[in-house]
């Protein structure tokens, strides 16, 4: 009789305890219920010893000590200006001398980067505020060094303000027009491919303008249909659509003719810089350096397998050739986004070798030497110090899965400055005394902790015990990584999730996830992991409904060498399909796994490489979500598609390799979602493998989002698409 009391009393504790756990909910996890505190727009300050940045509530723009983490001063404050004011902001970049800064408000989005915004000039010492233009909104604003005057482009011109002369306000290119000529703004290919928003910089003295100037009038035209829609409603397309129409020059097409200007604020003398270049070339950067005889331009073959980097004279306009970087395949947007300009070199990553690593050159373009050696791939970079000849950069130096921050000194020695097990970021100070370590991994949210440069931490600025908390009382699974080997004898890296309650003794229904592109990771020890961020909840969400989840990144990802990453090259899809195919069937053999029921799902390239493994051949998926995925790769733009395949006539054995040509072999359910204004990937896509699977005789479900983009979100779409996923992986897998 005890035994049985003691039995009951056992249940009833597990089952208040489970009733004790919350549950997820698709609402809270699309509405951003679980993000995590972050840091917002640290600006490292010249004395190297403080940093700005913006207050906790928004409402301020506060400093800092690097020392003690606390705050040490007020720089800005929306309450307490003379002059203009204001009721909030977005964000602020300090002049260089710190006197002032540009306060931006009213932001409105363009595309992925851009945006315009209506910018204040604001004093520090007497706290006055003042419009940086009446004339209307502005874009990619910049100071000169001297702090004295601020350029910035209104309607494709450049803009220039002198703050001397009253804020006088002077315009410097008056031939920009829409669908034609782009001054000191990236064009949308540029903006989206080549990761930057401003083509727009000041020599070191101040006294010339530098731009690149995009000439896009013979790109072709894409158009978009507009609706009156809802969350927001365009009011104007109540009873007609109406269209979007932009330049988007798809894989062989033209792109902009782009040209390097300067201009001589004293004589206003605007002039061709003589950048050599392919008539199909590109630019992707514009750089100052510290000698005002000097710009750096960066220029590209249209293969991207050369990035050259000219030192230009922006008054005599005769440029030389400094660095050639000539690679197998292509060079990597990352490679080229992590170049620094110091007063005294160029640091320039390189995978040369096989893996990315840093090599020093003198600003004449002399190699002095290779700067890191095996710690694994470079994957960010910090700075050079000048002073004491040490590098500080990210890198996979455990693994793949993890990144630490590393200082590798004049003699070679390389130190970890971050020997914490997970995924860890650097902010350094100027002068590298400190830095702002950011750390996470898989189950932990984002810890912000400020180290020296020796790594001893000194102080906490966030820790997220309010998230981890509100966590804590969910029931949520740990991650599990893994690895194993396919039938080609590839080493594949994992994670799984489990549901909470798993029973080593049942069989589970399996949804994989997977992004697959070029040079991404989803496997990571970041509490960026999972199909959509923050943690995979949304993973752990379809844990909960009694699903394993798992991601496998295949070939073609990041972290693992020059080999691994660009196999892929001239036949996107073929060998990543296979690896998705390849880890269905390696789950198939474990004794908890219900083989006849596996699905997978992917975003953007994960969609394309959801239709690409459901189509493999290979009969192993039951179900499949493929959501705003490209179908041809003649769709998809010129800069991301050649980088990768070259253009359709060199390559068309590369580019028959999609989901459309393979339409009759789709195998298993499959829901496939778009937004409708889409303008990265087209709903074009979407529409004509549709067309392809009808023609097939294959079923399917698709859902559209009527004037939704790339990201499908506003109102309750997030939601409703999460719904979409869950609901349909539940009806053909269980």
């Amino acid at each position: 009789m005890r035994k049985f009391f003691v039995v009951c009393a056992a249940l009833l504790l597990a089952v208040s305890s489970a009733m004790s756990q919350n549950m997820l909910t698709l609402k809270d996890i699309a509405d951003n219920k679980f993000a995590a505190e972050r840091l917002s727009a640290v600006t490292p300050l010249k004395d190297g010893e403080s940093y700005a940045m913006i207050s906790r509530d928004g409402k301020a723009v506060e400093k800092y000590s690097y020392k003690t983490g606390k705050r040490i001063g007020v720089l800005f404050d929306v309450d307490n200006t003379v002059g203009e004011s204001i009721d909030g902001f977005d964000n602020y970049i300090m002049s260089p001398d710190e006197t002032k800064m540009l306060v931006q408000t009213k932001t409105k989005q363009i595309y992925r980067r851009s945006f315009t915004a209506t910018y204040y000039i604001y004093n520090i010492a007497d706290r006055k505020l003042e419009r940086l233009s009446d004339g209307g909104p502005q874009q990619s604003p910049v100071w000169s060094p001297d702090g004295l005057k601020v350029a910035f482009v209104r309607d494709n011109n450049i803009y220039l303000i002198k703050l001397l002369y009253g804020n006088s306000e002077s315009q410097v290119t008056k031939d920009g027009k829409p669908g034609g000529i782009i001054n000191g703004v990236p064009d949308w290919v540029y903006e989206e491919e080549f990761a930057f928003n401003s083509a727009l910089a000041f020599n070191a003295d101040g006294s010339m303008l530098c731009w690149i100037r995009f000439d896009e009038s013979k790109v072709p035209m894409y158009q978009l249909q507009m609706y009156k829609g809802m969350k927001p409603e365009k009011n104007e397309y109540a009873e007609y659509p109406g269209l979007y129409s932009y330049k988007y020059p798809k894989a062989g097409a033209d792109n902009s003719k782009v040209s390097v200007m300067s201009y001589d604020i004293q004589s206003r003398r605007t002039q061709v810089l003589q950048v050599p270049l392919d008539a199909d070339g590109y630019i992707p950067r514009i750089k100052a350096t510290a000698d005002a005889e000097k710009m750096i331009v960066f220029t590209m073959n249209r293969h991207q397998d050369k990035l050259c980097l000219y030192s230009v004279n922006p008054r005599s306009t005769v440029s030389k050739l400094l660095i050639e970087e000539s690679v197998r395949g292509y060079v990597k947007v990352e490679a080229m986004e992590n170049i620094k300009v110091t007063a005294g070199h160029i640091l320039l990553p390189s995978d040369r070798s096989g893996s990315m690593q840093l090599y020093l050159y003198t600003m004449t373009g002399q190699l002095q030497r290779q700067l890191t050696k095996g710690t694994g791939e470079v994957t960010d970079v910090y700075g050079y110090d000048e002073r004491t000849g040490s590098v500080y950069y990210q890198a996979a130096g455990k693994n793949a899965t993890n990144r630490e921050v590393y200082v590798t000194a004049r003699n070679g020695k390389t130190t970890s400055l971050t020997p914490r097990e997970g995924w860890n970021s650097a902010v350094f100070s100027t002068g590298y005394k400190y830095f702002i370590n950011t750390w996470s991994d898989s189950n932990t949210p984002y810890e912000y902790t400020i180290c020296n440069n020796a790594g001893k931490k000194t102080a906490t600025l966030i820790d997220n015990k309010k998230l981890k908390g509100t966590l804590a009382s969910y029931n949520l699974s740990k991650k599990e990584f893994f690895s194993f080997k396919t039938s080609e004898g590839v080493e594949l890296n994992g994670v799984m999730i489990k549901p909470a309650n798993f029973d080593a003794g049942k069989k589970y229904p399996v949804i994989m996830w997977q992004y697959s592109g070029p040079g991404s990771q989803q496997v990571v020890n970041s509490w960026n992991i999972g199909s959509m961020g923050q943690g995979a909840l949304f993973d752990e969400y379809l844990a909960q409904q009694g699903f394993i989840l798992v991601c496998v990144d295949g070939r073609g990802t990041g972290g693992r060498g020059a080999d691994f990453e660009k196999c892929t090259y001239m036949k996107l899809g073929d060998l990543e399909s296979k690896d998705q195919v390849e880890t269905a069937l390696y789950l198939g053999t474990l004794s908890y796994v219900d083989k006849e029921n596996i699905g997978i799902w992917g975003w953007s390239y994960g969609g394309f490489n959801t239709l690409m493994s459901m189509s493999e051949g290979r009969g192993v998926f039951k179900a499949g979500v493929s959501v705003a995925p490209p179908t041809s790769w003649r769709y998809y733009d010129t800069v991301y598609t050649e980088r990768y395949m070259r253009t359709p006539n060199e390559n068309p054995s590369g580019y028959g390799i999609n989901p459309i040509e393979r339409a009759g072999k789709l195998h298993g359910a499959l829901l496939i979602c778009h937004g409708l204004a889409d303008d990265n990937v087209h709903p074009q896509n979407t529409f004509e493998y549709a067309e392809a699977l009808v023609q097939a005789d294959k079923d399917f479900k698709m859902n559209v989002y009527t004037n939704r983009n790339h990201n499908i979100y506003g109102g309750n779409t997030r939601n409703h698409l999460f719904r979409q996923i869950t609901q349909f992986f539940t009806d053909n897998l269980k």
